[in-house]
């Protein structure tokens, strides 16, 4: 599984009020569960330019796609996606890198 971080930006359009929220997202979630069910999911609000901040494991980045565009489309929504690594693990792949100065 890869861990993935999406920004959300509901359209004015979508959210009318606290019940119409709460709703767009039940249905949203419905719908991500029925077309993504090996994906595990992290919602949390956050204060600023964006609604949501959702942390997500998903087996490929074609299923972070996927929900990506379920969230665009329902929601009329802005979301960008990006791939992100576990503390720790980015040394790994760096780690057999020349450190020398060039």
């Amino acid at each position: 599984m890869h861990t993935f971080i999406m920004h959300t930006q509901y359209s004015t359009d979508a959210l009318g009020t606290p019940q119409s929220q709460e709703e767009l997202e039940r249905r949203i979630m419905d719908r991500i569960r029925t077309e993504c069910p090996q994906m595990e999911w992290i919602n949390v609000v956050i204060l600023g330019p964006y609604d949501c901040l959702d942390v997500f494991r998903a087996p490929d980045i074609d299923t972070a796609l996927k929900v990506a565009t379920l969230i665009r489309t329902l929601a009329h929504a802005h979301t960008e996606v990006w791939p992100a690594t576990e503390l720790g693990e980015p040394k790994g792949p760096i780690r057999p890198l020349h450190s020398g100065k060039e």
